[in-house]
């Protein structure tokens, strides 16, 4: 590295293990401090501000930093040339190809299209009942969004890029290696084209700008926890009026205090008393629609049993019908009897033959046997 390039690292004062939000605050910063419009002019704190702008350029980017950490500025000023470097990487033979074969192998020598925006993640929590009926729920997130100063151009009020003289507009140049000629980003405009020379005061020369936005999501009903919702265009603005990305919402249910799900199934487990079981009754059970269904329990029933009620369980996302409601049984056995209770079971425990529990008698009798009695 020569005496003139400056360490990226260095201009912007991080270590070289630093992570890309603290490269960003660190731009950030520093724009602002050198930036020309809070200088009055000052050459010197213009060149600084044009150095802070580079360095964050190759920074940001996961491909340039990576190249910048093995070459250093060889890798975009063509210092690779005369031979090339013994460790060029598959993007050196990317643009090789590219140069030799053309579009087919990458689209020819054009101008870099803008990059998108990145796509955004929203975790929301919704109840169960929100799931069943689905609902319309405002949320707010922080989010790169386009700079309303210079509606995204990233320049100056008043001002426009200019076509970058280094590439002539075209986005990338040419270098001698060995016996090709390899073709990559402008190292003055990245791939852009243009330049700008006056950065907007707001946005830094980025074009957007982080700032709240709300946002209305309709959570549609059938939803379980792990749907995926997708707002198209509310991701983080594309960098100089580039396509902004998406945000997904991913949704989780809250535990029901009444209900499990198993897709579209609610499964709800309903103590009975031991008499109810002997004797057979009729509940009412009331699902999340707020219908009541009146439940048969058949004499003798016992614990573990499972009802189903048609119909009664939660929507279909996107489609037609419900699913079921599934109603356990769960035979309870009293703690508490009065002392009559206690007498009237006791009249009927001498009253028993055993083949009111086969169940019961079945499995004693199989312990005899198994045991010799």
């Amino acid at each position: 590295m020569s005496a003139t390039e400056i360490d990226f690292y260095e201009v912007l004062g991080v270590s070289r293990t630093a992570d890309d939000a603290t490269i960003k605050a660190a731009y950030r910063k520093l724009a602002m401090q050198f930036h020309p419009d809070r200088n009055g002019g000052c050459k010197e704190n213009e060149d600084k501000f044009k150095g802070v702008s580079a360095a964050y350029e190759c920074l940001k980017d996961p491909q340039k930093r990576a190249a910048y950490d093995r070459y250093g500025h060889a890798a975009f000023n063509g210092g690779m040339g005369g031979g090339g470097h013994p460790g060029a990487d598959f993007g050196d033979i990317g643009d090789i190809f590219e140069t030799i074969f053309g579009s087919a192998f990458g689209g020819g020598a054009g101008r870099q299209q803008p990059r998108r925006g990145a796509d955004l993640r929203y975790d929301m929590e919704i109840t169960l009942d929100d799931a069943f009926h689905g609902k319309s729920r405002e949320i707010e997130i922080e989010v790169s969004q386009t700079c309303g100063t210079c509606e995204g151009s990233g320049a100056k009020p008043g001002t426009s890029a200019r076509r970058c003289n280094l590439c002539s507009g075209m986005g990338k140049v040419r270098a001698k290696q060995g016996f090709f000629v390899v073709e990559r980003a402008c190292p003055n405009c990245h791939g852009r084209g243009e330049v700008i020379e006056s950065p907007c005061r707001d946005c830094g020369g980025e074009g957007r700008v982080d700032k709240p936005q709300a946002l209305e999501v309709e959570i549609p009903p059938g939803v379980d926890t792990g749907t995926r919702i997708r707002l198209s265009g509310k991701g983080e603005a594309g960098p100089r009026g580039a396509p902004p990305g998406d945000l997904y919402i991913f949704v989780h249910v809250r535990q029901h205090p009444v209900f499990e799900r198993e897709g579209t199934t609610l499964i709800t487990r309903v103590p009975i008393s031991f008499t109810t079981a002997a004797l057979g009754d009729s509940i009412d059970i009331p699902d999340l629609g707020g219908d009541h269904h009146a439940l048969s329990i058949p004499a003798g029933i016992q614990s573990g049993k499972q009802l189903r009620v048609r119909g009664a369980g939660m929507p279909v996302l996107q489609g037609r019908g419900r699913g079921d409601m599934v109603v356990e049984i769960v035979v309870e056995t009293p703690t508490k009897l009065s002392k009559v209770q206690r007498e009237i079971l006791q009249q009927f425990r001498e009253t028993e033959t055993g083949d009111e529990c086969p169940d019961s008698k079945g499995f004693f009798d199989r312990l005899k046997d198994a045991f010799g009695g």
